[in-house]
């Protein structure tokens, strides 16, 4: 029996010669019936997700950035049913992480042909991550750097978005890890990480895998652009433990309280201020298609 394919399209975003020319090459594979849902944004993929998976998709091709692919993620998690990511985005963190090209003909092989692995999410206040999730200074900078900004500087809105937010306030905060107390005081930014690579290809998590069953930690308490620059200097040089304005550790959970209300994202994408977070690692909760 030939497997039925879905395909859940972000139209915005562009990869090769575009969904014209992924159609043909899915139609040249042996396929059963081929479900395909294009939507104008991300936030309206998982409704399409579930629709496909309703329908018996038993593998699901993703096409898009980080914020499609969290928010189908998010849909497919617990599943079974494979994702086969194309990296249609701007940064395209998850499928870099992962080894997975921006290029339309083999990331189509490796949805077919590639291996499936169990890769772990992340759950932020009930909603799942694949690359990273944050509060405070950069998920300010990231709800800044936006589409526009994006796709016309590419990793350099990140940096110019940054600067402008480093002289931004402390934050009281209360971090309590695997249920201890783990920091209390005031930061301008905490980080939970799946994968080593975040925002800006920034090396932020050396130990990071998104197969372990952790989260990475990371929280700052930098101040202005001295501090910010120091720590920006670590992590460019891959050592950001070593920096005096960076605490990190792993954790299977961690819950945070703030003393003033902080934007906080997932995957890149921006959402509403909250004055607390919980999350949770949720391992092996999505299959993925990977290189072999």
């Amino acid at each position: 029996m030939s497997p039925t394919i879905a395909v859940v399209a972000h139209q915005k975003k562009i990869l090769g010669a575009g969904l014209d020319r992924l159609r043909v090459l899915l139609t040249e594979r042996d396929v059963g019936e081929l479900i395909w849902h294009e939507v104008p944004k991300s936030k309206k993929a998982p409704k399409k997700v579930r629709k496909a998976l309703k329908a018996g998709a038993e593998l699901v091709f993703v096409w898009g950035g980080d914020g499609m692919v969290q928010r189908c993620a998010d849909a497919m998690a617990g599943s079974g049913v494979p994702m086969a990511i194309l990296p249609a985005g701007t940064a395209n963190l998850f499928a870099g992480n992962l080894g997975i090209p921006n290029d339309l003909e083999e990331s189509v092989r490796i949805g077919f042909e590639g291996r499936r692995a169990e890769l772990d999410l992340g759950v932020l206040n009930g909603e799942h991550f694949a690359v990273m999730a944050g509060a405070g200074f950069e998920a300010e900078m990231i709800a800044e750097a936006d589409g526009k900004a994006k796709r016309k500087f590419g990793k350099l809105s990140y940096v110019k978005a940054a600067v402008r937010h480093v002289g931004g306030p402390l934050v009281p905060m209360t971090v309590k890890v695997d249920g201890a107390t783990w920091f209390e005081g005031e930061a301008s930014c905490l980080l939970l990480g799946n994968v080593g690579t975040i925002a800006g290809g920034v090396e932020a998590f050396d130990d990071a895998r998104p197969d372990d069953g952790w989260l990475e930690v990371g929280l700052s308490t930098a101040k202005g652009p001295i501090q910010w620059a120091r720590v920006m200097g670590k992590m460019a040089a891959g050592r950001s433990e070593d920096s005096p304005f960076v605490r990190i550790t792993r954790a299977r959970k961690v819950s945070a309280r703030f003393g003033s209300p902080m934007t906080y994202e997932l995957d890149g994408g921006d959402r509403e201020a909250t004055t607390k977070i919980k999350a949770k690692v949720a391992p092996g909760a999505l299959t993925v298609c990977l290189p072999s």
